[in-house]
């Protein structure tokens, strides 16, 4: 069972992943989004657009957060 401390750890080990590799996670979105856009064939572009801009945006704030300690 987790603890407090356990997710205080886990969280501190994603905020330091997401400063040091966090262009490779952004550009690996961009690539799935690019992907899951061809084999839909353009017919959802608009919203695999605002979901990739969300998740890099997020691993700005994690690598972001990650440089505070």
């Amino acid at each position: 069972m987790f603890d407090f401390d356990d997710l205080k750890k886990l969280k501190d080990k994603v905020e330091d992943i997401a400063e040091e590799h966090g262009d490779k996670i952004a550009g690996g979105l961009e690539k799935v989004g690019d992907f899951i856009d061809d084999r839909t064939d353009g017919r959802h572009s608009d919203k695999i657009d605002t979901a990739v801009d969300k998740a890099q945006g997020l691993v700005e704030k994690l690598g972001e957060n990650g440089r505070k300690h």
